[in-house]
């Protein structure tokens, strides 16, 4: 609310400025506004006077205080602006001001903090994206907790969103798991055969022939090694993908849609893509294989499309479902990959830029491994498999609020050490346990304060003005912030920054309630203070539902 304000009054302050013929017109871009990190350096601050001063051919310090000279007053806003150091103008808000918030947050409720920054924008964002032939692994639940999170933030930020799953269906890895399976079975019937080169050798295959050979018997024994592959697809194919859905309910991830590769070859879309390409000139034949002219745009050699064998590549389905995904009407596309997809992303761009649709309006944020400790030492194998652990193993023990919380706390190109007995700790030091217990402690004092019959109604504006202390006020300044951080980790594609800000929201609550008394004697403070917390309890809410994680209302 503020940042609206205080920049409509610099932009009105300069005009006046070159309206007196104090400054000269000057174009500039739009004015930004920080959060001094200082607080006697006010509520806001700018650095206008820098930007504009080398266009002027004067003094940064100068430019600030003529733009100083200029603002209008505004009681109700202002309290005062300085020029300080080089060139920055610092401005403070009314304490009147900052407390007008309160009202804010009681008239928009779950709404309060969301932004038009992203209006008129549509996104998807596709993740996880695991192919289905085996159960999701602790890195998959990095990925869902990010893309579902970005997703949240940038729907509060006012974009159109649609989440995706690209179900990898079609091709080699169906193959190699089919395969697979059929080993497994073959072994259980006692029939001696060789493990395929570039087999699934996980324990959970063995599982799948076994619950095939219990249910069937030796009935597929007979059948050809590529029909009984072929059979065990299509069986378990349903059922993996089914598991995964499962796993990532758990974790609350839902999707809008769940895109298929094979549809892409059954509807022919591969093939119309790939006669475009060559049709355009854009692909070529050399060596008995079609290649796409990537060097073209930008990457450092051609990519082959279709191999001499005949057999597309992957990439040449990529290609496909990225057109696909544009003739949605997407402005932007978002993937999230792993960080072993870094060499990828150059094809990728200059595919976009091949198809016509430029790589403008595509994004791959990539996601950096997550590396679990137990009382310090690190853990790579599971315990009941000793394979890989799979995330339904970390949800069993750490549960899915510790979990995204946890997978959220560092940005997606930083590694991620996941310390797991500390995701269990019930203590300040567990971040998530910290923030959610700020939550239920509020509404503790709500339920106290009811059963002590206090006024829970809004209180008169008047009222607010016994709103003095620090503490009270550094919450009220925390609260008004969450627009802008909201608006930051949108933009940024940086959900992480809102563990930041929980946890400080719950640190100044905490402050907040060891410094101010909320039921007192007082009637009118109770009711404010009252306000407060229910403030407080409606933002720590909205930011814990953002990050996908629960807010309890007792712990």
């Amino acid at each position: 609310m503020s940042k609206e304000q205080i920049t409509d009054i610099i932009e009105r302050a300069l005009q006046r400025a070159v309206a007196e013929e104090t400054l000269p017109e000057v174009e500039h871009e739009r004015i930004e506004l920080n959060r001094p990190k200082r607080r006697e350096h006010g509520d806001w601050a700018t650095n206008l006077a820098l930007a504009v001063a080398a266009k002027l051919d004067m003094n940064p310090r100068e430019v600030a205080e003529i733009i100083v000279g200029s603002v209008e007053e505004a009681p109700d806003i202002i309290s005062g602006v300085e020029v300080a150091g080089p060139g920055f103008i610092n401005f403070h808000l009314q304490p009147s001001f900052v407390k007008s918030v309160l009202f804010e947050i009681a008239e928009k409720g779950g709404a309060f903090g969301e932004s038009s920054v992203g209006a008129g924008r549509k996104v998807q964002v596709e993740f996880v994206s695991a192919n289905p032939v085996g159960p999701l692994h602790v890195g998959h639940g990095r990925w869902a907790a990010l893309g579902d999170a970005l997703a949240s933030v940038m729907s509060h930020a006012g974009y159109e969103i649609e989440r995706e799953y690209y179900v990898n269906d079609y091709g080699t890895q169906m193959q190699n798991f089919g395969r697979s399976i059929s080993a497994r079975y073959m072994e259980l019937v006692g029939a001696e055969t060789e493990f395929p080169e570039g087999g699934y050798a996980g324990g959970y295959i063995v599982d799948i022939a076994r619950r095939i050979h219990d249910e069937h018997g030796a009935r597929f024994a007979e059948l050809s090694e590529e029909e009984r592959s072929e059979r065990f697809i299509e069986m378990e194919y349903p059922r993996m993908l089914e598991s995964i859905k499962v796993t990532l309910g758990r974790m609350g991830v839902v999707f809008d849609v769940w895109f298929s590769e094979r549809e892409l070859y059954r509807s022919g879309e591969v093939s119309e893509t790939l006669a475009w390409l060559e049709k355009e000139g854009k692909a070529y034949h050399a060596g008995g294989a079609l290649w796409l002219k990537t060097r073209d745009y930008g990457d450092e050699k051609d990519r082959v499309l279709v191999r001499s064998s005949g057999e597309p590549t992957y990439f040449a389905s990529d290609i496909t479902y990225h057109s696909d995904k544009m003739r949605r009407g997407f402005d932007t596309i978002i993937n999230i990959w792993g960080a072993d997809h870094h060499g990828y992303v150059a094809r990728m761009m200059a595919s976009m830029d091949a198809m016509g649709y430029g790589r403008e309006h595509l994004e791959v944020i990539l996601g950096q491994l997550v590396k679990l400790f137990r009382a310090g030492e690190p853990v790579t194998m599971s315990k009941r498999t000793g394979e890989i652990i799979l995330l339904d193993e970390l949800l069993d023990e750490v549960g899915p609020d510790a979990a995204r919380y946890f997978f959220l706390q560092r940005s997606s190109d930083s590694p991620l050490e996941f310390d797991i007995e500390l995701a269990k700790r019930e203590s300040p030091e567990n971040p998530v346990y910290y923030v959610q217990y700020a939550h239920a402690r509020i509404c503790s004092i709500l339920r106290y304060a009811a059963d002590e019959g206090a006024d829970l109604s809004d209180p008169a504006p008047e009222d607010l003005s016994l709103l003095e202390a620090e503490a009270e006020m550094d919450l009220l300044r925390k609260l008004a912030e969450l627009e802008e951080v909201v608006e930051f980790c949108a933009e940024r594609r940086a959900p992480h920054r809102l563990t930041g800000y929980a946890e400080d929201l719950a640190a100044l609550f905490h402050a907040f309630y060891r410094d101010c008394r909320v039921v007192t004697e007082d009637e009118r403070l109770t009711r404010a203070r009252l306000f407060v917390a229910r403030a407080a309890r409606q933002v720590l809410e909205i930011v814990l539902g953002l990050l996908g994680v629960s807010a309890p209302e007792k712990m």
